[in-house]
């Protein structure tokens, strides 16, 4: 444990123990001087913070410092019930503050206590409840804006992330202060109650047990009551004062006394009248007139400085002004183009009647969708999607949208506002009116269709979307076609970053002496080229620790990493545990092997046009007999031919899932539908 920590627990006890056990005089009074000096340095902290997260702890300081005044109350009772007396302290506020004066002292004494009570503390106890009502009530909308601000690229993750956890300490905090305001309350009450007790109680001990004369117990016991009152109320006074101060600071620059004096006396021109008004009220009423033409003569002083100040900062303002130039030396002015230099990685272009969706104020939920996105291509690709920029470009049609990826065009699609795309998922029961169109993301035939006919093609077995989801799944699917294109080197040490904080050994042993940040950034685009996730990093590196030893060829390690990954790559081809492929005839894989060519860059598949021709024209026409019986389109493969008939494919048939039979699971039932020949 920690010493701050021990000695707040030792406190709490110690003031737990305060309520029981007698405390002797001496240590009573260095108690009630302590709670003073507390009290007033809560007050100065209360005046000096900017925003009220400097003094998050407050609530439970407030309530610590109440259980301590309680607790000296209880002491000082017990030694004026019993003793009929209470200390140096008590006694002197008893003689010298009141001026040994029982009446005026319970007079001042319960002025004290019905300004705490009815002014101070009802007044925060309110603007603590409104306080924290609105800041829970603000919670979803700030934190809307948060994720604005981070898709639009004004703040990065980890400015997002203190400002979430910003919002989330001020809710906490108003919380608190709601309730803590009812121990200042609860505190007047029983400050009130103790006294009168003291009262009572010692007026019939002095009497009774003490031998004392009416009037004389009634001064003795009044004094120490209202001591003891005074005492513990004006520490308590000053900490009202404090979670006043606290509750109602709005968020600035600098502490109180700065805003204070910097906002009261910012106008002359208010200074000058109200100077003005005092010496007026001096000179021709019966008022004080010394008084009045003071404080008028000081007022109108400081109103000239204010003034002053005022023309000094104006000039200034002016003398730093940029002059006005010429438009022809404008024009030759040289200008910053490094920023123009910048290439956003993701970009989504908008005409204006796209606007409302990215809106906010206009009931858009782009910005939200964007955030979904990044988190959804987190989760299955295991990348962190860079900052999507949005932007309204007046150059496209009012409802064309455009992807664009490090400043190329890669996608786009058109819109119609106010109407929603219907996709026939293959069988519907009946035909609905709307416009035919293509659905961009995966070029289905759908129709954009009226908003009051949405429920009527949702029962006709339509699949409907609304036009932010249509823009959204188009971008999402861009973005998991590109990834490869997305993943830099500042990306990958991110990642490797990230897993370093539990396998520190393993990254020690890879990194540098086996693989740079470059070679496994290669094997993890190879990785995302063909669609498979990186989320599991940590079973990748492995993987490059075990076999980079061997071999420095980044095509051949992915290979290793992919027959390593066969669990994943069996459940996301295979989920139903079987299917039919196509695969390649022994002499074609036999002749493919042979060809395998290397150079200073890599190996290669050295093979004549020809041949290349035929054996796309074989794999084609097998593919098209599987897409008949409606399997999805898979080639497997000897391990060391995949990798080189993946790249021969991929110019006629980009999409295509080339599998080698080490990255199948043996529980997968795996029958050929076809084989490929030449």
């Amino acid at each position: 444990m920690r010493f701050n920590d021990v000695i707040m627990a030792v406190v709490v006890i110690v003031i737990i123990l305060l309520i029981i056990i007698p405390v002797p005089l001496g240590w009573l009074d260095f108690f009630l001087a302590l709670n003073i000096s507390l009290a007033l340095m809560i007050l100065v902290i209360s005046m000096f913070v900017r925003e009220t997260l400097e003094f998050s702890v407050f609530p439970s300081i407030l309530l610590i410092t109440t259980m301590f005044r309680l607790a000296l109350n209880i002491s000082t009772t017990r030694y004026i019930l019993s003793e009929g007396q209470a200390g140096e302290v008590i006694d002197t506020f008893g003689s010298f503050v009141i001026g040994g004066n029982a009446i005026v002292g319970f007079i001042i004494f319960m002025i004290i206590v019905i300004i705490q009570f009815l002014v101070i503390t009802k007044g925060s106890e309110r603007v603590s409840e409104v306080a924290a009502r609105f800041t829970l009530d603000a919670m979803p909308g700030k934190q809307m804006a948060i994720d604005a601000d981070l898709n639009s690229g004004l703040i990065n993750e980890n400015e997002a992330k203190e400002r979430r956890k910003k919002i989330q300490r001020e809710s906490d905090f108003y919380g608190s202060m709601d309730g803590a305001s009812k121990f200042v309350k609860g505190d007047a009450i029983a400050g009130i109650i103790i006294t009168l007790i003291n009262i009572v109680a010692g007026f019939l001990i002095g009497a009774f047990t003490m031998n004392l004369t009416l009037v004389e117990s009634i001064s003795k016991f009044t004094l120490l009551t209202v001591g003891d009152g005074l005492v513990s109320q004006i520490p308590a006074l000053m900490i009202s004062v404090a979670t006043g101060i606290i509750v109602t600071r709005a968020a600035s620059e600098s502490n109180l006394g700065t805003d204070v004096i910097g906002q009261l006396f910012a106008q002359s021109r208010v200074l000058f009248i109200v100077g003005g008004v005092l010496i007026l009220l001096a000179i021709i009423t019966p008022l004080p007139n010394i008084p009045f033409f003071l404080i008028g003569s000081l007022i109108i002083f400081m109103g000239t400085r204010v003034m002053t100040k005022d023309k000094k900062e104006a000039a200034a303002e002016v003398e730093h002004e940029p002059k006005a130039e010429r438009p022809e030396e404008d024009i030759r002015r040289p200008e910053n183009i490094v920023p123009l230099l910048q290439v956003d990685p993701i970009e989504l272009e908008f005409g204006y009647g796209i606007i409302p969706l990215a809106d906010p104020n206009q009931g858009g939920d782009l910005y939200d969708r964007l955030v979904m996105i990044r988190r959804q291509i987190a989760l299955e690709l295991g990348i962190v999607v860079p900052i999507i920029r949005l932007r309204d470009n007046i150059q496209l049609d009012s409802n064309e949208y455009l992807i664009k990826i490090k400043g190329n065009d890669v996608a786009g699609g058109n819109i119609v506002f106010d109407h929603y795309i219907a996709m026939s998922p293959g069988s519907v029961e009946g035909e609905i009116q709307g416009i035919d169109t293509i659905e961009p993301a995966f070029g289905l035939p759908a129709k954009w269709i009226k908003a009051d006919l949405r429920e009527k093609a949702e029962l006709l077995g339509y699949t409907v979307v609304d036009p932010s989801s249509v823009i959204s799944t188009h971008l999402t699917e861009v973005i998991k076609k590109n990834a490869h294109d997305l993943l830099s080197r500042e990306d990958v040490k991110q990642l490797i970053d990230n897993v370093r904080e539990n396998n520190a050994a393993l990254l020690d042993e890879l990194m540098p002496s086996l693989m740079g940040y470059g070679d496994i950034q290669k094997v993890l685009v190879n990785l995302l080229r063909e669609g498979v996730s990186v989320r599991n990093l940590v079973t990748i590196l492995e993987t490059l620790a075990d076999f980079a030893k061997s071999t420095r060829d980044v095509n051949i390690l992915t290979e290793y990493v992919r027959q390593r990954l066969s669990r994943q790559l069996s459940k996301m081809y295979f989920p139903f545990g079987k299917a039919q492929v196509v695969t390649l005839e022994q002499s074609l894989e036999n002749m493919l092997m042979e060809a395998i060519d290397q150079n200073e860059t890599g190996t290669f598949l050295s093979l004549d046009p020809m041949t290349s021709q035929k054996i796309i024209a074989s794999l084609s026409n097998e593919i098209r007999k599987l897409m008949q019986m409606g399997e999805q389109p898979i080639v497997v493969t000897a391990p060391i031919v995949r990798l080189y008939f993946k790249r021969l494919s991929e110019q006629s048939i980009p999409d295509l899932i080339v599998l080698s039979y080490n990255e199948i699971e043996s529980s997968i039932d795996v029958q050929s539908a076809g084989m490929v020949s030449i």
